[in-house]
């Protein structure tokens, strides 16, 4: 997938990317404009039935949580859980 993803949204292509303060960022600190397209493309939350407690993911389904810039730190992955219907 890593592949797939550089593919779509390379590294190494020229992203405008002002609105963070990247212009007042070092020259050598990496621009992680490419980490928010790749984001982009895959979303930022999902939403799973679950079945007599379990969760109800097909045969070859899963959670694959990603982080997408090369030098991204700790992060917090959150759980909300809600009815739907009665």
């Amino acid at each position: 997938m890593e592949r797939f993803f550089n593919l779509l949204v390379p590294e190494e292509a020229h992203y405008d990317h002002a609105y963070e303060g990247s212009d007042d960022m070092p020259d050598d600190m990496p621009d992680d404009m490419p980490a928010h397209s790749k984001s982009l493309l895959v979303g930022n939350s999902i939403t799973i039935p679950v079945t007599a407690g379990q969760l109800n993911l097909g045969t070859w389904q899963g959670i694959y949580p990603c982080e997408y810039r090369n030098a991204g730190g700790p992060q917090r992955l959150g759980c909300n859980l809600g009815q739907l219907g009665a």
